[in-house]
Order: C-alpha cells, then sequence, then structure tokens
C-alpha cells in the first residue's frame, strides 16, 4: 500500500493535521509540497525528519487535542533546533477530516514518469521490484507472454508484443526506455525502433540498453550501416546504471539503473 493510500485509508476513519512544506528558504530537507499526516497516535509521510518534525508533530497533537495556532509556521534550521541544515522552513499545517478525502486525493495525485522495459529476465524482474515504489508507470513489454508473473505492482502494466520492436510505436511519449531482451537481435531491433522514433518524433527522453562497451561497439556498427548518425547513435546509453556501483548480480544492477533513470525524471 502507498503512502498516499495509508493516510486516506487513516484519514477514513480519525482525523488529522496535514502539514505541507509550505516555502522554504536555503538548505533544506524537502521540497514545497512535501507533506505528513499526523494522527492522534502515529503519521504517514515525512517533511524532512530530525527535530523540525518532531516539533511540527507535537504542534499538530495539540491542535488535534483542540489547541490553536498560526497556520504557517517558521521553522530556522540551526543550533536552536539542533539541525545545521543552515535554511528555513515553512509548514503549513491544516485539520482533516474524512470529509476532505476527494479534495485531498486531487492535491496529491502524481502523474508518474512513463519508463517502458523491454525484457523479462533476470535483470527485468529484479528491476520491477524496485520501480514498484518510484513515481513511475512502467510498461514491461517482451515478446515471450508466459514469463511475466502472475501478481505485479499496481504501477506495472504488461504487453506482450511479437515482434518486440512493433510496441516501440506505441509507447506514451517522453517514455524512458530500457533495454534487456533474451536476444541481442531483439535488442538491436528495439534500440533501431527507438532511434527511428526519435528521428521523427524526438519524444523519448532516455533510451538505455543493458550490455557492455563491446556490445555497444558492435551495435554501433549495425546501427551505422542501417543509415543512423553518429548524432543519433548518441543519444543511446550503454552500459546502463549510474557509474562507480560495483556488482553483477540483477538486483544490483536493478538500483544502479532506477538510480540513472530517476536522474531523468527532473
Amino acid at each position: 500500500m502507498s503512502t498516499t493510500d495509508r493516510f486516506f485509508a487513516r484519514l477514513a476513519c480519525e482525523d488529522a493535521i496535514f502539514i505541507t512544506v509550505h516555502a522554504s528558504r536555503g538548505s533544506v530537507p524537502r521540497e514545497k509540497g512535501a507533506w505528513m499526516a499526523v494522527f492522534s497516535q502515529g503519521a504517514v509521510g515525512t517533511v524532512g525528519g530530525g527535530h523540525m518534525e518532531f516539533a511540527a508533530m507535537a504542534e499538530a497533537r495539540q491542535r488535534l487535542s483542540g489547541g490553536a495556532g498560526e497556520p504557517v509556521l517558521r521553522y530556522a534550521l540551526g543550533p536552536a533546533l539542533g539541525q545545521c541544515c543552515g535554511g528555513e522552513v515553512h509548514l503549513r499545517l491544516e485539520p482533516v477530516t474524512a470529509a476532505d478525502i476527494d479534495t485531498l486525493q486531487v492535491r496529491l495525485a502524481v502523474r508518474p514518469y512513463p519508463v517502458a522495459l523491454f525484457g523479462g529476465g533476470h535483470v527485468g524482474h529484479a528491476l520491477v521490484r524496485v520501480l514498484t515504489h518510484l513515481p513511475l508507470q512502467v510498461s514491461w513489454i517482451d515478446s515471450r507472454d508466459e514469463i511475466f508473473p502472475a501478481d505485479l505492482p499496481a504501477n506495472v502494466r504488461c504487453e506482450h508484443s511479437d515482434p518486440v520492436q512493433a510496441a516501440v510505436a506505441q509507447l506514451v511519449p517522453a517514455s524512458r526506455v530500457l533495454i534487456m531482451s533474451f536476444s541481442h537481435a531483439e535488442d538491436l531491433d528495439v534500440v533501431a525502433a527507438c532511434l527511428t522514433r526519435q528521428r521523427l518524433q524526438a519524444d523519448l527522453p532516455y533510451v538505455g540498453l543493458i550490455g557492455s562497451q563491446t556490445k555497444w561497439a558492435t551495435f554501433r556498427h549495425r546501427l551505422e550501416a542501417r543509415g543512423f548518425t553518429p548524432q543519433e547513435l548518441s543519444h543511446i546509453t550503454c552500459p546502463i546504471g549510474v557509474a562507480g556501483i560495483g556488482g553483477k548480480e540483477p538486483e544490483v544492477i536493478a538500483v544502479a539503473v532506477a538510480a540513472q533513470i530517476l536522474r531523468t525524471c527532473r
């Protein structure tokens, strides 16, 4: 269950104080719009942790008990608060009840970034498990229908496509594409289809191919033979994953790739 789902499930049964980062200046732990909900016992979400959050939670519980206060409070993240960030945060505190759920659902609605994952092998499965917890909507595509698990996260949709590269034309605009099929021939066809779409529409901000530099050198020659220019080929990221993370285990690769995807979501 997501953080927002847990919030709404509790709010349906008990009142809360809804705290949001209203504004900030300087170095602060969370961005504007970050939120948490404080109940009489426990809380959901976070506005940054530390003493600031503890103070805000204490204030929220005082208000839940009938106390009053200003709608927006300022916290200086310095020695007096036991934090050394150096900035300041303005937190808005709002009492909310079950009657506010519809309005809050609209406020908290997140438009996830689209990701197209080609390949249902070991790394693909590990990557889906990591992406489950991120603000991403995943289209998981393979030419083998039987490889998909029965239980899927809410943000993952499976698609059987044969030939697999045919799915590229139907991708959501702004999709981040990850290519890691069971076959180098399939990988090559998907890369070529992505480059063709990028040439025509320029709407795939990231196209990543799993593999070594040697694999990419071979692919470059074959793609050049298909008529793609060096500038077009520079749009492909291979190897994939943030640099400096060692290990070839699927779970390690998945974390490195997920981090690289998040860098494109700004």
